[in-house]
């Protein structure tokens, strides 16, 4: 998969200020507030940035948490999960693996199959279908 990569100028051209905060600065919308927490439409969800394909509505489901949850990504390789330690916190942080934008968190309290849990900012993505 070929990287892209941007100047922080050309994030700041092509996002709203809430993705860039959000995917470029690593940050987090208010619980209950992203455009896509109660989204139930088929189809897939791509990264705000440069449209990889992330996640399916077929795996999402409602976590109660304020953020869309998903159980797995579409593919393995379109995510990266990174060792987040900030805020005193040890988390993993998950990325988009082309743009390497901040998505969101992963973890280990979702339901069967995978018992995953991807916690995504509405912010980081972009309905594709």
């Amino acid at each position: 998969m070929e990287k892209i990569v941007k100047s922080d100028e050309e994030w700041r051209e092509l996002l709203t200020p809430e993705q860039y905060r959000v995917t470029r600065k690593k940050g987090t919308e208010r619980p209950f507030t992203g455009e896509f927490c109660h989204a139930h439409e088929p189809g897939l969800y791509g990264c705000v940035c440069c449209g990889l394909p992330l996640f399916d509505s077929r795996t999402k489901f409602e976590s109660g948490t304020g953020w869309p949850s998903f159980t797995a990504p579409v593919e393995p390789d379109h995510v990266r999960e990174e060792r987040d330690t900030s805020y005193g916190m040890v988390r993993v942080e998950v990325l988009c693996n082309r743009c390497d934008a901040h998505l969101g968190h992963v973890f280990d309290d979702g339901p069967a199959p995978t018992g995953l849990r991807y916690c995504i900012n509405s912010a980081a993505l972009t309905k594709l279908e």
